[in-house]
């Protein structure tokens, strides 16, 4: 029988805590919103404790976390949150706060690298060695994995900050990135659509100009990631991506802007298949910190 283990999934707007043994074992779960680390970790520390004086230890706890984190073994900030614009959050040690109570090892990734090593595990990653999630959300993120490993290397990828053409007379919103202004986030994350055109996402019907312009800017994004890095597989999740007349519209800017480029059957005849959702859905973020627990023991 596989070994209990827990997960964080930690967000910067909540946490989602759970221990079990897979996808399709999860004994408990919790979920609070993201305040101060000290209030916010305390939560998961609490949950983890009475859980296991119920359901027994725990073999090990993964997080997967929001951004930027320290990925090196090596450094003396090793997972720690680092320059965050996370009110608070800046510089937080969450690997150590959690060794220090639980006194357990810690597995610890960017959220996004965590969603697609769950994906990888269990949903529209399986069989493939090279391949990207993205989350398209409250903000922008990418990971994945490149010959059977999860991405790492300077730091970690920030593919959510990537350049992509703006053209201001098209779109004269100027960007809600606080670092870029208009990179890819600051032009098609969830609050950037907001701000555009003054309603969440969810209100917008679906023949609103506002998915045409959504669809050129993420169609840059398969189209930079495709020849940057020549995935097997895209996987676009998050909450904006719960547009289902949203990939189609992607999947075809990423063809009219490859121009025929880029010769394989997944591209030309098999797009649906290259440009999908999450196997997991909205679950991919924990089941991948599950993941990455179960991978140290």
């Amino acid at each position: 029988m596989s070994k209990l283990v827990g997960c964080i999934e930690a967000g910067g707007t909540k946490f989602i805590c759970a221990i079990g043994t897979g996808a399709d074992d999860i004994r408990a779960e919790v979920r609070f919103p993201t305040t101060t680390p000290e209030e916010t970790l305390g939560q998961a520390v609490a949950f983890f404790k009475e859980q296991q004086a119920e359901l027994g230890p725990v073999a090990a706890i993964g997080i997967a976390s929001f951004g930027p984190v320290d990925l090196n073994p090596d450094s003396p900030t090793y997972g720690y949150i680092t320059t965050t614009p996370k009110p608070g959050w800046a510089h937080t040690d969450v690997v150590g706060a959690i060794k220090a109570e639980l006194d357990v090892p810690v597995a610890f990734d960017t959220d996004v690298n965590g969603a697609a090593f769950g994906e990888y595990k269990w949903g529209a990653g399986q069989g493939l060695n090279t391949f990207v999630y993205f989350t398209i959300g409250t903000g922008i993120g990418g990971g994945g994995m490149v010959g059977g490993q999860l991405m790492h290397g300077l730091l970690h990828p920030e593919m959510g900050h990537m350049m992509v053409p703006h053209d201001l007379t098209e779109d004269p919103y100027p960007g809600h990135c606080p670092f870029h202004k208009d990179c890819l986030e600051g032009l098609a994350c969830g609050p950037a659509i907001e701000e555009r055109w003054q309603t969440d996402a969810a209100n917008l019907p679906e023949d609103h100009k506002a998915w045409d312009l959504q669809a050129k800017y993420l169609g840059y994004l398969c189209v930079n990631t495709t020849l940057m890095l020549s995935p097997q597989r895209i996987i676009l999740g998050g909450g904006v991506m719960a547009q289902p007349h949203l990939f189609a519209k992607i999947r075809s800017k990423t063809q009219e802007l490859l121009n025929g480029y880029v010769q394989t059957p997944e591209l030309q005849d098999n797009i649906d298949n290259y440009i999908v959702s999450p196997g997991l859905g909205d679950k991919a973020g924990r089941l991948g910190a599950i993941a990455l627990a179960q991978a140290l023991i």
